[in-house]
């Protein structure tokens, strides 16, 4: 699906306008703007949840970790007032700590609470089904092959639940060394935000030397994950150039990137910020694809397609793949406002792509 081009306005941001040069190129220069894109709901529901605990008990409020892999909104809200640790041990006694969308292993829970601690999960409802996922099979004592990536945050959570029933499978090339106890009592769970592709081809991979193998009980790759990758593909068939918006350690803009080259692009490239596009990337370049990782803000992609505008890439067409209107509940501590009324923003729902 796509809808009619639109023409963009000009753009906005002085600071940032005109960097780029409208070089002629054959053939007429646009935009496929990939949708879904950017903020997930897990991810809207986090940041919103420490907005609302630095409005509830004021500055400063602590989180572990950073809340999302997302420079720009990290800053943002150190500007707002909150102290991003690496460790609870960091956090002063009895003090607020929001733990990130990535989630947590008990261990840290535990740390928590030892601190006194007054802790608040945001972790993302879909991070949440996987550690349950681990905790039931671990209790029927099965072997889980976590596919993910080692030291990533939400994989360390993950394999925390049941740490002596959980391997870690990187790659597909990893499953292939993979040793088990009981190949007849083996099951394969994953972090949410891999590319769904390489994860299959991992399953693949595992069931030919455990064909007894068991599935989770749904996907554990995320709807979000799975959407944008979906309109990347899309896009991609198409673009000259791809361009994702999103962090370094951001594993979905990471895939993002990866699965634009697999599926057509000529180059791909990720970027935290517009003044990251370089000129050279856009030589000869007629179409250029544009995107964003699940965990970044609609206006980075905006300055995006303002300079790119600048640049003579003002026809805007967006291929549009999937709706999404899923909404998580606040953190059940974030639910009602300071005179004990349901609070407005008790749900997400910031507004998505």
């Amino acid at each position: 699906m796509s809808s009619p081009a639109v023409h963009l306005p000009v753009p906005r941001i002085p600071g940032r306008r005109g960097r780029l040069q409208d070089i002629p190129v054959n053939g007429q220069k646009k935009v496929l703007l990939a949708a879904p894109r950017g903020y997930c709901a897990g991810v809207d529901r986090a940041v919103i949840a420490v907005e609302k605990a630095l409005e509830r008990y004021g500055a400063p409020v602590y989180v572990r970790k950073q809340i999302v892999h997302n420079i720009h909104v990290v800053t943002e809200l150190e500007k707002k007032g909150a102290i991003f640790v690496e460790e609870v041990d960091e956090v002063p006694s009895g003090a607020h700590v929001v733990f990130s969308a990535h989630g947590v292993s008990p261990a840290v829970v535990s740390a928590a609470s030892d601190r006194g601690l007054q802790a608040i999960d945001a972790t993302c409802p879909l991070v949440t089904k996987v550690h349950r996922e681990a905790v039931r099979f671990a209790r029927d004592d099965f072997e889980i092959l976590l596919i993910g990536h080692e030291g990533h945050e939400e994989v360390e959570g993950t394999a925390g639940e049941a740490p002596e029933h959980v391997t870690v499978v990187n790659s597909p090339d990893h499953a292939d060394t993979i040793e088990v106890r009981d190949p007849s009592k083996v099951v394969w769970l994953s972090q949410t935000t891999l590319s769904v592709d390489e994860t299959m081809e991992t399953v693949r991979r595992l069931r030919e030397r455990f064909p007894e193998l068991q599935d989770p009980p749904s996907d554990d790759i995320c709807y979000a994950t799975q959407n944008r990758q979906v309109a990347i593909k899309k896009v991609a068939v198409g673009a000259d150039l791809v361009i994702v918006v999103g962090s370094a350690n951001s594993s979905n803009s990471v895939r993002l990137v990866e699965v634009a080259l697999e599926h057509g692009a000529k180059a791909a490239y990720r970027v935290d910020y517009v003044d990251e596009v370089k000129q050279e990337w856009l030589e000869g370049v007629q179409t250029v694809g544009v995107t964003s990782g699940a965990s970044v803000p609609e206006v980075l992609v905006t300055e995006v397609l303002e300079e790119l505008a600048g640049a003579g890439y003002r026809d805007v067409e967006e291929v549009r793949t999937a709706e999404e209107d899923l909404i998580f509940s606040l953190p059940k501590e974030l639910r009602q406002d300071a005179a004990g009324k349901r609070d407005s923003r008790a749900l997400g729902g910031r507004g998505r792509a």
